[in-house]
């Protein structure tokens, strides 16, 4: 069933290596954005642990846990305590040497409707991923929630239109992007305003192609050499920003009207005028001549 209008609620917070300090932390945020009229409330990418993949140890694998586990079942009791929606960012044990960066789907009566796992893996300095999380097996996803169809994406799938467009084709009209983005610090100053910039635009691209509305929330606070820069946003279809936040630790909240995106889909018909009869080249990694 799709409500309107939906209040979207994003939590943007620093974290530590005390995980239960964490996780405090972010129910208590839970329960004050609740109190503020959220309905769908989205957490930080690995919203429980410091952003470990910032270095490579296997120390960390000792942090995951199953999906739906311990912390699933924490977070289903506010849930339906506050009759909210949450949408929770997990490091997944799925069998000794199988873990994933998972996202799992709470409905707002409690009820654990799934997860989705990471796809796009990145590997880069200071984001070690691919030492740690398998690529996602699930395929794209969306959940019938309380207060409508959303799809989940993580972090590094944000940047790959190809995975917005096949989850927004798929019926969502919210899409989220939970996110643990940073600068380094050889990127201080306009070089990370221009990543930042960029973050944003591909994302705000995304509701523009596929008119949705996006919501991505990011991390805040300093871990060893990563500076992240928060700037959690809700943007609507026309790519246009609803709510912003800042640097520091806070509840970013919007509105959105789900049932405007029929009527807007219509004017706009970029799906009517699809060409995927053209698309077949996509699914090549290169054009060149090993394609013939």
């Amino acid at each position: 069933m799709t409500h309107s209008p939906v209040s979207v609620a994003l939590i943007q917070s620093p974290c530590s290596e005390d995980i239960e300090s964490n996780i405090e932390n972010t129910t208590n945020l839970i329960r004050q954005a609740a109190e503020q009229g959220a309905n769908i409330i989205v957490l930080q990418e690995l919203f429980a642990w410091p952003y470990f993949c910032r270095e490579i140890d296997d120390r960390y694998f000792d942090w995951a846990e199953p999906v739906p586990g311990p912390t699933t079942r924490r977070l289903e009791k506010p849930a339906a305590d506050l009759q909210v929606v949450i949408v929770a960012s997990l490091f997944e044990k799925r069998n000794p040497g199988i873990y994933h960066n998972t996202c799992a789907v709470i409905d707002a009566d409690g009820t654990y409707l799934g997860k989705y796992r990471k796809m796009h893996i990145p590997e880069d300095p200071g984001f070690h991923e691919k030492y740690y999380f398998t690529p996602g097996d699930l395929g794209y996803r969306t959940f019938d929630t309380r207060f409508g169809r959303i799809g989940i994406l993580i972090c590094w799938d944000q940047w790959f239109p190809e995975a917005a467009r096949i989850t927004a084709m798929m019926g969502a009209r919210l899409l989220i992007y939970p996110t643990a983005i940073a600068s380094l610090p050889e990127e201080a100053g306009e070089t990370a305003l221009r990543y930042r910039n960029a973050w944003q635009t591909i994302q705000r691209s995304h509701g523009v192609a596929n008119g949705c509305y996006v919501a991505s929330t990011n991390r805040v606070g300093n871990e060893s050499q990563l500076a992240f820069w928060g700037h959690s946003f809700i943007s609507g279809p026309f790519g246009e920003i609803l709510a912003e936040g800042g640097l520091d630790e806070q509840i970013v909240m919007s509105d959105i009207d789900l049932s405007s995106l029929d009527r807007h889909r219509t004017t706009w018909p970029f799906f009517r005028d699809r060409r995927p009869d053209s698309y077949n080249a996509i699914r090549s990694m290169w054009l060149d001549d090993e394609n013939g």
